[in-house]
C-alpha cells in the first residue's frame, strides 16, 4: 500500500492569502499590530509557529498559553470570510492538473491519499472546501499535531496505518509539497520527496534540497506515476534517481543507457551473489 501525502498552499490549492489575511486580522484583534505576517515567513511552516511568530511580531514577546489558544479561535472564526473573499475576487484556484491528477489516483486500491500539511485541521478543510477536492483526504498530519513538519507526517502515517490495518514501511510513504521544507522534512521522517514549483516555495532553496520529483504542476501526469510506481517507465526503468539525477555523468549516462544509479547499483549486488553462488560460498 503506497502513502501519498499532499501539502495544501501551493500544492493543492492557492488561496490568494487567505492565510495570511486572517492571521493578521487575529494578531491585530488581541494586539493592535497590523500586517504582523509582513514580517514573519509563513510559507512551508506549521500553523502552531506561525501563530506564534505573528504573536511575537505583534507584541514583541512570545504567546502565553491561553493566548494562544484564543489567536487560533480568532484565525479559524476569520479564515472563512477570507476564503470567501479570494474566491470572490478570483485569486482562489487549484494547482493546474491535480483535479485529475487526485482522481487518477483516487481510482486505485493500492494507495491512500492523506493530508501533510502545516495547517490546522479546520484551517486546512476551510482552505480546501471551495476546490472540491477534501473529498479525496480521509486522513492527514496537520499543524495542531507539531511544530515539526516531520513530525506531522509521521502522524499522518500512523493515521493511515490505522486505515490500512497494517504497518506502513517509509519507503511507500510519498510527500508531495512546493517548498524545500516539505522535502526535508520528507528526508528526515525518511520518506519520499516530490514538489511542485508553481507553488510558493523558492526554486533555488528546492533545487539545494534535493527532492526525488520535481515538476512545474500536475499537468503531465506521467511522471508523477512513474515516481510512484504506479506506472511502468516506458523505457523499462524502475523509479529512481534519474527524474532528478544527482549529477551531469548520472544523466549523460541514463540518457545512453536507460539505467540510473540504483540500476547499476542493483545489478552489481546480483553479480556479486552469482559470483558468490558460482564460487560455492
Amino acid at each position: 500500500m503506497k502513502i501519498i501525502l499532499f501539502d495544501i498552499d501551493g500544492t493543492l490549492v492557492k488561496a490568494g492569502g487567505a492565510g495570511a489575511r486572517a492571521l493578521d486580522h487575529a494578531v491585530e484583534a488581541m494586539t493592535g499590530h497590523k500586517n504582523a505576517c509582513a514580517s514573519v515567513q509563513l510559507q512551508g511552516a506549521t500553523d502552531k509557529a506561525n501563530f506564534v511568530n505573528a504573536f511575537a511580531a505583534g507584541s514583541g514577546r512570545r504567546p502565553t498559553a491561553r493566548e494562544l489558544a484564543a489567536l487560533t479561535r480568532k484565525y479559524v472564526d476569520r479564515l472563512p470570510h477570507e476564503v470567501l473573499w479570494s474566491v470572490k475576487t478570483k485569486k482562489y484556484f487549484k494547482v493546474k492538473g491535480v483535479e485529475k491528477f487526485l482522481d487518477r489516483l483516487a481510482g486505485r486500491k493500492d494507495a491512500l491519499l492523506g493530508l501533510g500539511t502545516g495547517n490546522l485541521k479546520n484551517g486546512a478543510f476551510i482552505k480546501l472546501e471551495p476546490s472540491g477536492l477534501t473529498k479525496h483526504f480521509a486522513f492527514g498530519g496537520f499543524g495542531c499535531d507539531s511544530h515539526h513538519r516531520s513530525e506531522v507526517l509521521k502522524k499522518a502515517v500512523q493515521r493511515a496505518g490505522r486505515l490500512a490495518k497494517a504497518p506502513i514501511k517509509g519507503g511507500d510513504v510519498f510527500v508531495i509539497g512546493d517548498t524545500h521544507r516539505d522535502v526535508e522534512a520528507a528526508k528526515e521522517a525518511g520518506y519520499h520527496s516530490g514538489v511542485v514549483l508553481d507553488g510558493f516555495g523558492d526554486k533555488a532553496a528546492i533545487m539545494r534540497s534535493n527532492p526525488e520529483l520535481i515538476a512545474k504542476d500536475f499537468s503531465d501526469m506521467k511522471p508523477w506515476l512513474i515516481w510512484l510506481g504506479l506506472m511502468k517507465d516506458p523505457r523499462g526503468v524502475r523509479r529512481g534517481t534519474y527524474i532528478c539525477p544527482d549529477s551531469p555523468i548520472e544523466h549523460a549516462h541514463y540518457g545512453r543507457t536507460g539505467m540510473d544509479l540504483r540500476d547499476i547499483e542493483l545489478g552489481m549486488k546480483k553479480l556479486r551473489e552469482a559470483k558468490k553462488k558460482a564460487a560455492g560460498k
